[in-house]
């Protein structure tokens, strides 16, 4: 099979169009930690410049650590530098760190209880590349990892959170990395990230969304537009996957109100599932719908049409919210 011609489209920015974004966040939040924190090094698998460690390489070439294509070396490196008292931020892509190196997250960084960090790009559908690039089931392969936090940001905001916070945390850390030209929303909300904590960035009587990852930036926007429809949409962000907040979550999905989850991920393994979890063990019938990626390979194209095609624009989730209302 051929493979798909490159254009701009299958890498498009995620932002949708007005939103405001801030240049390489997790780069620069890596940098000021690296600023007040000496034992913070730098290490990548040939992609600094694709997951944005090349702004601290930059400014900290000592401290920065080109490993090659050899993302099973990286994990193994930087758990050996976690031994020794530093604090490694490691960065490939979310196939890569979840495929190829599980075994190496799992056995050098977790079973010890290390603080190796992973901040891994491309997560879910965020490449029009098919499915050697497309980390659509990434937190199904990690959720069942013990001692692993895992964080999906929703925008900017989250990740210049994350960053510190994911080098206080005593045991590894797997962030699904938005890079680039990453949407700043949150900073309109009263919000303020915590670890494991889920939060309602935006009361609603009609209908709940709990989302994760880009899909709460979708959610919010959605929320605007179905304003306009005469529905108040509630949107309850998870930026920790796990631990999951499940009080919070179960709290707001309980109620009378159309409820949705929402995620840049395959419907198994991921936020749904984590959500019926937490209802099923508390003897909730509540009926929850699933946005989020099909159980199958995405086809390669062009990155807009889609996120359209299987639910995950800001237009698709106001179309089905639309349609579940009747």
């Amino acid at each position: 099979m051929s493979q798909p011609k490159r254009s701009a489209a299958m890498i498009a920015s995620i932002a949708d169009a007005g939103v405001k974004t801030t240049s390489a966040p997790f780069g620069h939040a890596l940098n000021a930690l690296a600023a007040v924190d000496d034992r913070v090094v730098g290490l990548t698998a040939d992609l600094s410049k694709y997951t944005d460690m090349h702004i601290f390489a930059a400014e900290h070439p000592d401290r920065f650590f080109e490993m090659g294509m050899a993302e099973q070396v990286m994990m193994g490196a930087a758990a050996g530098m976690a031994a020794v008292g530093l604090v490694p931020f490691a960065t490939t892509y979310s196939v890569f760190a979840t495929r190829r190196a599980y075994d190496f997250l799992c056995l050098d960084a977790a079973e010890p209880g290390l603080n190796v960090n992973i901040a891994a790009a491309l997560p879910g559908l965020t490449t029009g590349y098919g499915p050697s690039h497309q980390a659509t089931e990434d937190v199904a392969i990690l959720r069942g990892m013990p001692e692993l936090t895992i964080f999906d940001p929703a925008d900017a905001v989250d990740v210049e959170a994350i960053v510190p916070a994911a080098a206080a945390l005593p045991g590894p850390t797997y962030t699904r990395l938005l890079r680039g030209h990453v949407p700043r929303v949150l900073d309109e909300y009263d919000y303020t990230f915590e670890v494991g904590k889920a939060k309602v960035v935006r009361p609603g009587s009609d209908v709940v969304i709990v989302s994760s990852g880009l899909m709460t930036m979708r959610a919010l926007l959605a929320a605007e537009k179905l304003a306009e429809h005469k529905v108040d949409v509630s949107v309850v962000h998870c930026a920790t996957l796990k631990p999951f907040d499940e009080e919070t979550v179960v709290a707001e999905i309980n109620t009378p109100r159309l409820a949705l989850t929402a995620e840049n991920h395959t419907v198994v393994g991921g936020l749904f599932e984590s959500v019926a979890s937490a209802l099923v063990k508390r003897g909730i019938g509540k009926q929850v719908h699933a946005i989020g990626l099909p159980d199958a390979f995405i086809e390669a194209g062009a990155l807009p049409t889609l996120h359209d095609t299987h639910g995950l624009s800001t237009d698709a989730v106001v179309r089905r919210v639309l349609a579940e209302l009747g």
